[in-house]
């Protein structure tokens, strides 16, 4: 393999893997599920992906600390990532090879991927205390970002060309452009994760057993309250908490509203581009930013252009303002993501990386589920969706007044 430092290896699996979240997660699963595996009622295929993504994430919730524990113990990260990377890996290809008409082989699949896809991530975010010094966390961990939506939006931008132009390409139909497109994000994220895989050294690890399982659970039980009384981070993971719930909220209700103003498919598509190409150079310019004006202020000044977001999504009716939308949305979400990962690594003790990590990836993956209960909630006491979108103002403003209180470690 070509000479790669370990940084740059590290980097690489964000660009590997957020192929699966462009293509499969946010791009043509839930439509192709709907339109081809699935064939009955709209509103019963809408019920049953997300009883898929609730079981996926609630998989991971559960089992995210004690996976960290586990791993901190026998210095078992990149084992559990390889594992769990290679399942999302082989369930993606597996997606492809089904038929019209399986609708639960394809929930099942799906629900696979996104356990080896989140479950993978735990133990990613951990080796970024292996491979970079503190100083260095917030530069890498916004490059991991920007490459992550530069590789997964160059994968989906040739995946949306194949299926809006399957004969280009020698494809009879859009249906098997799709089918195409799934095993391409299994060989892009299998390529491209083979130099963390190969690059990045680890301490010797511990054979996983009852022993290493039973210590795991009473680094858990330890760990919980070492983050009550680690007040930092303990702090910082409430305020993650609820303005993580709001950014993932706003990116799921922002879809929602581009349907309800009438834009068509290829619309809706596009906007996700913009997304991903946008989100590029801007988690760069955000870690930049972090460095110029500290971590904890570019986070808060992200955290208000998400309030200027959702103010304007309340206001929405036009298909133009929906892409500019796409663009406030593109030029934070990578900031904010990059910058808070990076603003926990500095506040977590390096010994328990793994087991820390693993609690911000529970509270990570258990975001989404205020914001959407809020908004309906709001949108029926007022009869107005418009009123229920601008209720998510209030966890970007919570997040943000715990986030001021963190102190320095």
């Amino acid at each position: 393999m070509l000479r790669i430092s370990p940084k740059t290896a590290w980097i690489l699996y964000d660009f590997a893997n957020s192929a699966f979240a462009t293509t499969v997660m946010a791009g043509f699963f839930p439509l192709f599920f709907k339109q081809y595996w699935h064939g009955g009622e709209v509103t019963d295929s809408t019920f049953e992906l997300g009883i898929a993504n609730a079981a996926a994430s609630a998989l991971i919730l559960i089992s995210a600390p004690l996976l960290g524990a586990i791993a901190d113990q026998g210095r078992l990260h990149k084992n559990l990532l390889a594992f769990f990377a290679a399942t999302g890996i082989a369930a993606t290809f597996a997606l492809s090879l089904l038929g019209p008409g399986m609708a639960l082989a394809a929930l099942f699949l799906f629900g696979l991927g996104l356990v080896g896809f989140s479950g993978a991530n735990i133990f990613y975010d951990a080796l970024l205390v292996e491979v970079a010094r503190p100083g260095e966390y917030e530069r890498l961990s916004s490059l991991g970002f920007a490459l992550g939506y530069l590789g997964g939006g160059v994968l989906f931008a040739a995946n949306v060309a194949m299926v809006l132009n399957p004969s280009w390409f020698g494809l009879g139909s859009s249906q098997q452009a799709v089918h195409l497109a799934f095993a391409s994000v299994a060989v892009w994220w299998l390529l491209f994760s083979l130099p963390i895989w190969l690059k990045v050294g680890e301490r010797p690890s511990r054979r996983l057993d009852f022993s290493l399982v039973a210590a795991g659970w009473r680094q858990v039980v330890q760990t919980l309250g070492h983050i009550r009384a680690h007040r930092p981070a303990f702090l910082f993971l409430i305020a993650y908490w609820f303005y993580i719930d709001g950014v993932d909220t706003i990116v799921r209700m922002s879809v929602d509203y581009g349907l309800a103003i009438g834009l068509d498919w290829e619309g809706l598509i596009t906007a996700l581009l913009v997304v991903q190409f946008v989100g590029f150079p801007a988690a760069i310019a955000f870690g930049r930013l972090g460095e110029w004006i500290g971590v904890k202020a570019a986070i808060l000044l992200g955290l208000a252009v998400y309030c200027g977001v959702t103010l304007f999504a309340a206001t929405l009716d036009s298909a133009a303002g929906f892409y500019t939308l796409a663009v406030m949305i593109g030029l934070v979400q990578g900031g904010v993501q990059a910058l808070s990962r990076a603003y926990y690594a500095h506040l977590i003790p390096k010994a328990m990386a793994a087991e820390f990590f693993g609690f911000y990836n529970m509270l990570g993956k258990f975001a989404a589920v205020i914001g959407p209960l809020l908004v309906g909630i709001t949108g029926i006491l007022f009869d107005s969706p418009r009123a229920g979108i601008f209720s998510v103002l209030i966890l970007f403003v919570i997040g943000a007044a715990i986030l001021l209180k963190v102190p320095r470690r």
